[in-house]
């Protein structure tokens, strides 16, 4: 194929054969550089690596006053994108197990549809939330340290929200530490002041950290044993709601 050369040569250079190679070689690494930096992210096609039976995971125990048996709920997780900056922990799936069978069916069928929703990918906190929500009819119950749970499902629910903010997914709310020496003291006054009372005297304030006065009364906002009134003021020495402000 001729070439017309409308314009005076002033000058040219020969491409030499092992230039042309180390170009293309330079190229070739480039793009294989790009296909490595490619960042996987979780979508129902991503499946469990290859060569490995066993997914990383957590299993978290629930025993509530509504029943003898605790159940037993577990969560594996999968590493995306490993040995990168890109590096990510994301649940793969959920099981929960436990010997009483009266609520077989419908811990299958939740079972199921969360490990759906979690390899489905994109945002999977909503879970916790919405479980969190879910109330029974026939009342809640407490855990140790005062906290109430509205149903059995709320307590999976508040399972999945711990296993979120410890896998990085999820922020955990953490008081400032003004906050908590303001809690602090007003716990202290508290106890203190259940410990002059005649009526507390058989329920001494306990010693853990968990542990509230015994005339404390239910937070609305955390669903907390923890409300106690100092000052004219009901304060909630777990999450510091206070109605004054």
């Amino acid at each position: 194929m001729s070439i017309r050369i409308d314009e005076k040569i002033v000058g040219y250079e020969v491409v030499k054969p092992e230039e042309e190679q180390a170009a293309e070689a330079a190229s070739a690494a480039e793009r294989e550089e790009r296909t490595k930096a490619k960042v996987i992210r979780m979508t129902e096609q991503v499946k469990r690596p290859e060569g490995m039976e066993a997914l990383e995971g957590s299993t978290y125990k629930i025993k509530t006053p509504l029943d003898d048996h605790a159940m037993y709920v577990t969560i594996n997780d999968i590493v995306l994108n490993p040995g990168t900056e890109h590096e990510q922990r994301r649940p793969f799936e959920i099981f929960i197990n436990s010997k009483n069978m009266d609520h077989f069916q419908w811990i299958v069928a939740l079972t199921r549809l969360m490990s759906a929703v979690f390899r489905k990918g994109g945002d999977v906190t909503f879970l916790a939330e919405e479980l969190q929500a879910v109330f029974d009819p026939k009342g809640g119950y407490f855990k140790p340290g005062g906290k109430f749970m509205p149903s059995i499902i709320a307590d999976i629910g508040a399972v999945i929200e711990h296993h979120l903010q410890k896998i990085g997914l999820m922020e955990k709310e953490e008081l400032s530490e003004q906050q908590q020496l303001l809690l602090d003291q007003k716990r202290a006054e508290a106890e203190a002041a259940v410990k002059k009372s005649a009526e507390a005297a058989d329920e001494a304030a306990a010693s853990d950290d968990n542990a509230y006065p015994a005339s404390a009364q239910l937070c609305h906002k955390c669903n907390t044993k923890a409300v106690v009134v100092m000052d004219n003021c009901a304060t909630c020495l777990s999450c510091g709601y206070s109605k004054c402000g």
